[in-house]
């Protein structure tokens, strides 16, 4: 049996204006995406989708076949050439013949146009081109939570399931579940059937948090119909409001099995049940944004009652892992001018800042202009305005650790080469490229100890809880203008299907 298993993963913010080139998928180390077997030796006990499918396929008496390993961080429509190259890798392995495909992907991928399609739905361009090779190959997908999924893609392939948590800390145990939902596939014990089912809704990140509210009871829904002896994977998908494309939004994916009466209709209907119960709760997957003057006034009293644990000022609105541009501002300088100190900020991406520091070298004296110079246009940012900094460069480091957290776990992350600005009232940890503040080791590995700031400023939504949430007095959301902002009014959506909520409200 041979069986071939491929990574190609990109969360596309069409409204940001970071480029998308093929050596981002390689999450940053400066060399791209990994092929063949080096694809295989990259994702071998990865705490990832394609890790958890490869390690049941282990188990079985099977060539495994691993064309491709490649997951960008979020950012703009990825490049025509990017796209046709990855594509290129998984079509030449499935043409060379093989009795199974194990896809780990997103589901909100967005391409430039290119010669497999309109770029505008690119895993369903992707399964398209599959099929015209392997029209009838047994073929199961992996998915984000935020996937933003269409009928058309859904129904090419035969097996979908997606994550069910956000922070993402089941991606491991989705490959898995997605990998031994195949194998039972081939080995005739099943024969899935997919129902699907959208909800009117364009939720936003910050209230898809499965611990939480509406989001925790639609997973936990999703939990217990997979109880039922006759559905195989129930899937709610949060899908990604960045992403200006027509099936964005909210939707429910159930596979059910063939083998049993009805199969196909109870598929459908409890997809759309699940849809409706979203649908119904509408209000609750919508962030009121609060004044940035207001959340550092609060972060000031939570800090006052906090035991001498850091206080975390959220800067939402320039989520690299949305597709930010991580050199946002705002959040800091308002902390500066509000009168804090003991804060810790981190990490912010200026390649030219870091170069000046390189230059300077440790326990230089500097004054530098910091972040604010990457122009956001399509949120009408044409000028942003970088924070000028006077004081010691403390550290320079090539920017790798290794993550401990429950997110990535024991992988090498690259922040480029990165260096750290400290003013007295202010600690930088500044970057040559994106960097989500997933794990401690983000600040540790350059002799940063977040834990000892009064107020720690993360460019983040959800990836931060699980290791520096526990940690903290407080987490307060703090408004800034950013690609990745909860705002909806500065986003001119042209392509999104409508009516949505809350687009367009009753």
């Amino acid at each position: 049996m041979r069986i071939v298993i491929a990574r190609m993963e990109h969360e596309t913010n069409t409204f940001s204006p970071m480029p998308t080139p093929l050596i981002a998928f390689g999450a940053g180390n400066g060399v791209g995406p990994a092929f063949g077997a080096e694809a295989r030796v990259a994702m071998t006990e990865a705490r990832v989708t394609m890790g958890g499918m490869l390690a049941v396929a282990a188990r079985r008496d099977c060539e495994i076949v691993t064309p491709l390993a490649a997951m960008a961080y979020p950012s703009g429509p990825v490049h025509a050439k990017a796209y046709e190259r990855m594509a290129e890798s998984i079509l030449d392995a499935v043409a060379s013949g093989c009795d199974a495909i194990l896809l780990d992907l997103h589901g909100a991928m967005v391409a430039e146009p290119n010669r497999f399609g309109s770029g505008a739905d690119g895993e369903r361009d992707l399964l398209a081109a599959i099929r015209r090779i392997a029209p009838r190959t047994p073929l199961a997908v992996g998915l984000d939570l935020h996937g933003n999924l269409s009928r058309r893609m859904i129904e090419m392939a035969d097996i979908v399931v997606g994550y069910k948590t956000y922070p993402h800390i089941d991606m491991f145990e989705t490959g898995e579940h997605t990998a031994r939902l195949l194998f039972d596939m081939l080995d005739g014990r099943i024969r899935p059937v997919i129902g699907f089912a959208q909800a009117p809704v364009l939720a936003q990140t910050l209230m898809m948090n499965t611990n939480l509210g509406a989001m925790r009871e639609a997973l936990a829904g999703a939990h217990w119909r997979e109880k039922d002896p006759g559905i195989l994977a129930c899937s709610v998908f949060g899908g990604f409001p960045q992403a200006d494309t027509r099936d964005a939004g909210m939707s429910v994916v159930v596979v059910a099995d063939a083998k049993r009466p009805g199969a196909r209709a109870l598929a459908e209907r409890t997809a759309r049940w699940g849809a409706d119960f979203l649908d119904s709760r509408r209000a609750e997957f919508i962030f009121a944004e609060t004044p940035l003057h207001e959340s550092i006034a609060a972060a000031v009293r939570a800090g006052q009652a906090g035991a001498g644990r850091p206080v975390i000022l959220l800067d939402h609105g320039d989520n690299c892992m949305s597709g930010g541009t991580c050199d946002t501002v705002d959040v800091p300088r308002a902390a500066l001018e509000a009168g804090l100190d003991g804060i810790v900020v981190g990490p912010t991406r200026d390649p030219e800042a870091v170069a000046a520091m390189l230059q300077a070298g440790v326990g230089a004296q500097v004054t530098l202009d910091i972040g604010g110079k990457t122009p956001m246009p399509a949120i009408g940012v044409e000028r942003p305005r970088p924070l000028r900094l006077s004081g010691t460069v403390r550290a320079i480091s090539s920017g790798e650790y290794v993550v401990s957290g429950p997110i990535f776990t024991g992988q090498t992350l690259h922040m480029g080469r990165t260096a750290v600005l400290d003013t007295g009232r202010i600690k930088m940890v500044v970057t040559s490229e994106l960097q989500e503040p997933l794990d401690l080791a983000c600040f540790t590995s350059v002799g940063v100890d977040p834990l000892e700031a009064k107020f720690l400023v993360l460019k983040s939504r959800m990836y931060f809880r699980p290791v520096f949430e526990p940690l903290a007095a407080a987490a307060i959301p703090c408004a800034s203008a950013g690609v990745t902002s909860s705002d909806n009014a500065i986003f001119r959506f042209k392509h999104v299907r409508r009516p949505i909520y809350p687009l367009d409200r009753d």
